[in-house]
């Protein structure tokens, strides 16, 4: 004989009854109600099963008690999917939201980034809501969501990037008298404009023109951290000499009598390797490569410079040679500055702290 209790309810009927009861009890009462079916000794899982509600919220709740309160502040104004409660959000929502943290390419789509109407298009084929995609926008826009760039993030996954860090910061910070220290990498200069950001007047769109023919050439750098005073050479390649001039140049403007010692900070770039640059430092004993980690743009303070070059010079510009280009960028690093860059955050982890404090140790012993 078939159980009486048990009722047929259609699937939609359904939801529009948890959807209810969720708006119903949404906040303090439904903290209570998690609270003390956990001190019943239930499991998250199975609390929210019997409560309609995400795990999360059942964490959420454990945790505010835990802090001394009796239930969790879901006050409602929070504007973002990522802390608004499962529960406070409509069915499709949650769909759309967990949509947003895949790839396309996993339900099918030719396509690398998610727009409205493959959204709109997706939710009606794999759980049937009719949603449209000016809907879709207006949620995500409520959600604290924007149609925006992506940004490049370097791997930044040097098995020694604490250990060379540490190394940068404690010459920084023990730096001696006699002693220079620079940072050098090399920058590009394209014919091509670097396109960016100006002032136009709405519904226009100013235009630059391209050259029929990129050309480049190649600015090596050296930033001295003590005066912040750039150095540079110019050359149409970016080999083994271009890093040699820049040498030189150092050399010429530190002189033997002034800096027995002279660091110079710089990347992996098989050109700081070559067998002529070896060669040379060998030559010229007082001079130190130290190397920055791999993939690791953000730890050398001279990038921030060749920014201020690309925007001061290089972006939206109108030069048709690229001699007056080069003559730009070289009459901007002889003006301006000097560029005093304090080293990245990066640079004061804990990790970087410890290994930090322990070269000094050696220092100490080494100078006892």
């Amino acid at each position: 004989m078939p159980n009486k209790t048990i009722l047929e309810i259609p699937e939609d009927e359904q939801e529009q009854m948890r959807r209810e009861l969720r708006h119903a009890r949404y906040g303090y009462l439904l903290g209570l109600h998690i609270l003390l079916l956990c001190a019943e000794g239930r499991t998250p899982t199975e609390i929210a099963a019997v409560l309609f509600c995400s795990r999360s919220s059942v964490y959420r709740a454990v945790e505010a008690y835990r802090q001394g309160k009796r239930a969790p502040s879901w006050t409602g104004d929070e504007q973002t999917a990522e802390h608004a409660p499962a529960s406070k959000l409509r069915s499709w929502q949650r769909s759309l939201f967990c949509l947003l943290k895949q790839m396309p390419h996993a339900f099918g789509w030719c396509r690398t980034r998610w727009s409205c109407a493959t959204l709109s298009l997706q939710l009606a084929t794999q759980r049937g809501y009719g949603v449209s995609r000016e809907t879709i926008r207006r949620t995500l826009h409520s959600f604290g969501y924007a149609w925006k760039r992506a940004r490049h993030i370097a791997r930044d996954a040097d098995p020694d990037r604490v250990s060379k860090l540490a190394r940068i910061r404690h010459l920084v910070e023990t730096l001696p008298g006699n002693a220079a220290l620079f940072f050098a990498d090399e920058l590009d200069i394209n014919l091509l404009p670097k396109l960016g950001y100006e002032w136009m007047r709405k519904g226009t769109q100013k235009e630059v023109e391209t050259p029929g023919k990129n050309e480049k050439n190649y600015l090596a750098g050296a930033l001295n951290h003590v005066t912040g005073k750039l150095l540079h050479v110019v050359g149409e390649k970016k080999n083994r000499f271009l890093v040699i001039h820049l040498l030189e140049a150092i050399d010429r403007a530190c002189p033997m009598t002034k800096f027995t010692k002279i660091y110079v900070v710089v990347d992996n770039y098989k050109i700081h390797k070559a067998r002529a640059v070896v060669e040379w430092l060998t030559k010229h004993p007082r001079f130190e490569l130290v190397w920055l980690p791999s993939y690791c743009p953000r730890a050398n303070p001279i990038e921030r410079a060749f920014l201020d070059v690309h925007d001061k010079c290089t972006r939206n510009h109108k030069r048709k040679r690229l001699r007056d280009l080069v003559g730009d960028v070289v009459w901007h690093l002889r003006v301006n500055g000097p560029w005093r860059y304090r080293l990245s955050e990066i640079y004061y982890t804990p990790e970087v702290d410890k290994a930090v404090t322990e070269l000094k140790a050696v220092a100490n012993l080494k100078a006892a």
